[in-house]
């Protein structure tokens, strides 16, 4: 089968890569999305399996800090874009293993930059596209948000790392002349997320009547963004964005930590029927994390002007999907935790 596009998806095992994976198999059957992926803990293909026999779809697991794997991989498939998704994500990780994160998000992204290079080298129309974080910016007060133009602030080991190769993509551009693309989004919320983050934990923890950890007074504040939204966003940018600019994508739903934990215990109680708001009760404070970002929230503009997107999913709306999703999948949330679903997947891959 000939198709129109051969399109590379970085992490697309993971709790955004899955539903982007998803989105372009299901909406662009002319092109073939190659996902790579290394299944780390946070890489799951459960969250693959309505697609996994599409014929326009495929799986390599693989590392991308293995340079010569991914310059074989280029080799091999001839790519006309990457959607460069992989990375370590998580803060706390991050600050008791700085490591991983830079071999992964700087080593890793840089070695598909030079594999890019190389196999695109006189050629037109290829694309590489870098999703990153708000985290970059470092933290705002009270009031403001971060444009396009915010200057760089990273805080923690996963957000230098991260601003790193946000850097390296853009200087690939003006060196090389490497059609780039950056997009930075604000903290992503919906199914499919590994519940060490804050929302599937807390709703797990409601269910279970477990206590709900906050860091420090609570009241450290996040933009949240449906992971629906931002990958409809990822789509336009990918097709109609401006090769070489940065676009921020954002929800326009600010939260403070415990503004947000007070929704779920309502909203979980609620659906299993409990005394409103009687799991408040569960809500724990601990001891703050080193360099906590005070708040984070994201002007959207330039996205909205130029491609016409806005979110279309509101918070309080998206925290029912979300927590009815979960309560619904109490299977996966076992399996997910237990690492039980791992045993068939490493089985099928372990000798590619």
């Amino acid at each position: 089968m000939t198709f129109a596009k051969k399109i590379l998806i970085t992490g697309g095992a993971g709790f955004i890569g899955s539903h982007l994976v998803q989105h372009f198999v299901k909406k662009y059957p002319s092109y073939q999305i190659i996902n790579l992926d290394k299944l780390t803990y946070a890489g799951n293909l459960e969250n693959l399996k309505e697609i996994e026999n599409a014929p326009n779809y495929k799986f390599a697991k693989g590392d991308i800090t293995d340079e010569s794997f991914i310059q074989e991989l280029f080799d091999v498939h001839q790519f006309d874009g990457v959607i460069h998704l992989a990375a370590e994500s998580h803060v706390d990780r991050s600050i008791s293993d700085p490591m991983s994160f830079i071999m992964t998000n700087i080593v890793g992204t840089v070695n598909l930059l030079n594999a890019a290079r190389k196999n695109w080298e006189g050629e037109a129309g290829k694309l590489f596209y870098h999703v990153s974080t708000d985290e970059v910016y470092g933290s705002l007060g009270a009031e403001g948000f971060f444009t396009e133009d915010t200057p760089y602030d990273p805080r923690s080991p996963y957000s230098a790392s991260k601003a790193s190769s946000d850097h390296l993509v853009r200087a690939y551009h003006h060196t090389y002349d490497m059609p780039i693309l950056v997009s930075n989004c604000s903290n992503n919320y919906g199914p499919f997320q590994f519940p060490e983050k804050l929302i599937p934990l807390v709703i797990n923890n409601i269910k279970e009547n477990k206590p709900l950890p906050i860091y420090g007074d609570g009241k450290y504040t996040r933009d949240w963004l449906w992971v629906g939204d931002h990958v409809e966003a990822i789509d336009l940018i990918y097709h109609k964005g401006n090769v070489g600019e940065t676009y921020n994508i954002g929800g326009n739903n600010e939260r403070m930590n415990l503004e947000l934990v007070h929704d779920l215990c309502d909203v979980v109680d609620e659906m299993l029927g409990r005394d409103a708001g009687s799991s408040r009760a569960l809500i724990h404070f601990v001891k703050d994390r080193p360099g906590h970002d005070r708040r984070y929230a994201i002007d959207a503009t330039k996205l909205k002007d130029e491609l016409q997107w806005e979110p279309s999913v509101g918070v309080k709306e998206g925290l029912r999907r979300t927590a009815k999703w979960y309560l619904d999948q109490s299977e996966w949330l076992e399996r997910v935790t237990s690492g039980t679903y791992r045993t068939y997947y490493e089985e099928q891959y372990s000798s590619r």
